[in-house]
């Protein structure tokens, strides 16, 4: 390296520092050039509706062809199976009590650093098509970039127009993009797509939904929706493949978290917070693979990094680069994932934790004296569209079909320790907590989510929670360990 880049490295590095930013590693002589990012996301898309997860219902041919050009992550989750706390945690790669979106509807620290502030650094153009739903806009200084609905309630969804995101991936060929477009199908209100190719009577349920015709009805255009979905991810590949950028691009497909069916969305169970993770790199990642690693949306952001040269100091993150999983140089990352769940202003106060090993999920329920409630679940919310009209059936039906009572016991009601084989019981339906051949499992996730929670500096159940989440609001975080404590 001469003088000139020497010292150009040496104050990129040190402004990095300062502000909490990626820092670009030294260039050789034969490094590779940085790979574009295009990271597209469903929402609120249940990972096991999608046929490449097991899913029996869906039709999604784009996502099919996609997953056979790509590694595909069995065992990919999210903190928070909630839009905004999630979605904070992938752009900022902290948990939400360290990123400070631990409730829905609240806001981020003002003071992280995010996606768009580390691969800046790194040269890049970092821009954002369709749903946002993060703040403070400062911290997530995306470009923004138009074409698609940036309102997951809208009814309809507005057309998409994918010119803007061709004019971005194009813009500037001597730098490389990240680029997330963030989709809003399949979240509710299910009017997208025909309905009419998912005729409820031939509707293979899962195990954790309640059999009722209304339900039925509702997974119709759930699954509708998911096609839609599938349809437009096929678009936004091809605009990829037009722009001549494919064959250097890393392309992220997520899924988000569960939909809003009862024991998904809004909770800790593994339907919650389990997502799709697909990634094609041609010729660096071997296709038609699938991979068993343990990652978090808080591991991607530093993988980005990690895969543009980067170099991060490890206090910016909680995540940690699973670059190596990708690039097939091994078959692990991660010994746990964690979750949590912070009710309001979903409903009244019920604060959840989890930790997962893969292969079991132990869950503490913080509030088990009270009943669990979801405004919109139940009906409840001022707009009506984004209720869901099955709940009353379930609870109509739970007098007479034991398997339904159970369902909707599962959900109000819930004990303070839950304890699941989640390999062998993967709609987690069979509680282990009080199984003696099951006691040292359960010690040893116990004692792991008690260290994740200190660490994170997590109250667990404050008694001030409205209080706690409007300071949120106003960036004057009351909880949580500032990155880098």
């Amino acid at each position: 390296m001469n003088r000139r880049n020497f010292l150009r490295y040496a104050g990129l590095a040190a402004a990095s520092v300062a502000a909490g930013r990626a820092v670009p590693a030294a260039s050789t002589s034969g490094r590779r050039k940085q790979p574009n990012f295009l990271i597209i996301m469903a929402d609120d898309c249940t990972y096991s509706d999608l046929p490449v997860y097991g899913g029996q219902n869906a039709v999604t041919p784009n996502i099919d062809r996609l997953a056979s050009e790509s590694l595909v992550f069995n065992r990919a989750y999210l903190a928070s199976a909630m839009c905004q706390p999630c979605r904070a945690e992938l752009y900022s790669g902290l948990y939400p009590m360290r990123n400070g979106c631990a409730w829905n509807h609240s806001a981020s620290r003002p003071d992280i650093t995010t996606m768009p502030h580390h691969l800046s650094t790194l040269g890049y153009r970092v821009g954002l098509a369709g749903k946002v739903h993060v703040k403070p806009d400062k911290v997530f200084a995306f470009t923004r970039v138009g074409g698609f609905d940036t309102s997951c309630t809208r009814n309809p969804t507005r057309p998409h127009n994918l010119q803007p995101i061709r004019n971005f991936m194009q813009a500037d060929e001597s730098r490389p993009f990240c680029l997330v477009v963030a989709l809003v199908e399949p979240h509710v209100p299910w009017v997208m797509g025909d309905a009419s190719k998912y005729t409820p009577k031939k509707l293979k349920l899962p195990a954790n939904i309640a059999d009722t015709p209304t339900t039925r009805g509702a997974l119709g255009r759930y699954l509708a929706e998911i096609t839609y979905m599938d349809n437009q991810v096929g678009q936004i590949l091809q605009t990829l493949e037009k722009s001549g950028r494919a064959d250097n691009t890393l392309v992220l497909f997520t899924s988000e978290q569960g939909a809003q069916f009862p024991g998904c969305k809004w909770t800790n169970w593994d339907t919650g917070l389990h997502t799709a993770l697909i990634a094609r790199w041609p010729g660096r990642i071997a296709p038609g693979k699938r991979t068993g690693a343990l990652v978090q949306y808080c591991d991607v952001l530093p993988t980005l990094v990690d895969a543009a040269g980067g170099e991060a100091a490890a206090h910016d993150y909680d995540g940690t680069s699973f670059l190596p999983v990708l690039l097939g140089k091994t078959p692990t990352h991660r010994r746990f994932v964690y979750g949590m769940h912070n009710n309001i202003p979903e409903g009244p106060a019920y604060p959840v934790r989890t930790v997962s090993d893969g292969q079991y999920r132990y869950i503490r329920n913080l509030r088990p004296d009270e009943i669990y409630i979801e405004k919109h679940l139940m009906g409840w919310a001022g707009r009506g569209e984004l209720n869901n009209p099955y709940w009353a059936t379930w609870v109509r039906d739970a007098w007479n079909d034991p398997r339904t009572y159970n369902l909707v016991k599962r959900y109000m009601h819930r004990p303070a320790e839950q304890l699941y084989h989640t390999a062998e019981d993967p709609y987690e339906l069979n509680n282990l907590a009080d199984d003696p051949g099951a006691a040292g499992i359960k010690a040893r996730l116990s004692a792991e989510l008690d260290r994740w929670m200190k660490q994170q500096g997590d109250p667990g159940a404050p008694q001030d929670t409205h209080e706690a989440i409007e300071a949120a609001r106003r960036g004057e975080h009351k909880y949580g360990a500032r990155p880098g404590a």
